[in-house]
C-alpha cells in the first residue's frame, strides 16, 4: 500500500516521517520524498492517527489523486536538482514523464491548473534556489555549477539567474560573503 505526503521534500521530513510511522506502529518497507510504501493495508482509524501526526509536523496525508500527482511531480523535481549529483540524461519533461508512466502534457496541464504555475517555470524556481546554495557553498565555480545543473553554458545560467533574482552570480556571491562576515562579528 502506497500513501502519499504533502509537503514532505527533504531528508528531515523523511525521518520526521518514519519516527511517527513508528511510533505509531507501522510498518513500512519505504520512505521516499512524498511517498511512503507500507508493508501491510492500514486501517481507516490507524490513516486518521497518522494524518493527525503528520500534521502537528505541517505534513499533509494526501487523498485526492490530482494531488497526489502533481506532489509526486514536485517531488521528483525537488530530487533531481537538489539531492542528485548525476545530470539527467534526457530533458527534465522526458525525466518526469518515464518516471511517473503519464504523459508529459497532461501531467504539464494538471500541474498548473493545481498550482497556478508551469512545471518549467517551477523547475527554473528550483534551479535558481540550488545555484544560490551552490554560490554560497563555494566549492564550485560557476562553470562547474552550470554543469550540475544541465545549464548550456555559464551565460545562459547567468542571465536565468538575474531574470529572476535581480541580481547576478558575481554580485549574488559579494553579498553572501559580506553576510557571512558580518554574521561573525555578531
Amino acid at each position: 500500500m502506497k500513501l502519499y505526503i504533502k509537503y514532505m521534500v527533504s531528508l528531515r521530513c523523511k525521518l520526521l516521517v518514519k519516527y511517527e510511522l513508528e511510533k505509531l506502529g507501522l510498518h513500512y518497507t519505504s520512505v521516499e520524498l512524498g511517498m511512503i510504501e507500507m508493508k501491510e493495508k492500514i486501517s481507516e482509524s490507524q490513516k486518521r492517527k497518522l494524518k493527525l501526526s503528520l500534521g502537528v509536523s505541517g505534513l499533509e496525508l494526501l487523498d485526492d489523486k490530482k494531488s497526489i500527482l502533481v506532489d509526486r511531480v514536485k517531488n521528483i523535481i525537488i530530487e533531481m536538482i537538489h539531492y542528485s549529483d548525476e545530470v539527467p540524461k534526457v530533458n527534465y519533461s522526458d525525466h518526469i514523464a518515464e518516471k511517473l508512466n503519464y504523459d508529459y502534457k497532461y501531467l504539464s496541464n494538471l500541474f498548473s491548473e493545481v498550482k497556478g504555475i508551469t512545471i518549467q517555470h517551477f523547475i527554473i524556481k528550483h534551479k535558481i534556489e540550488r545555484v544560490k546554495e551552490l554560490i554560497l557553498y563555494n566549492e564550485l565555480n560557476l562553470t562547474e555549477i552550470a554543469y550540475k545543473l544541465n545549464y548550456s553554458s555559464v551565460a545562459h545560467l547567468s542571465n536565468q539567474f538575474k531574470k529572476v533574482t535581480g541580481h547576478t552570480p558575481t554580485f549574488y556571491k559579494k553579498i553572501g560573503k559580506k553576510r557571512k562576515s558580518y554574521l561573525e562579528y555578531l
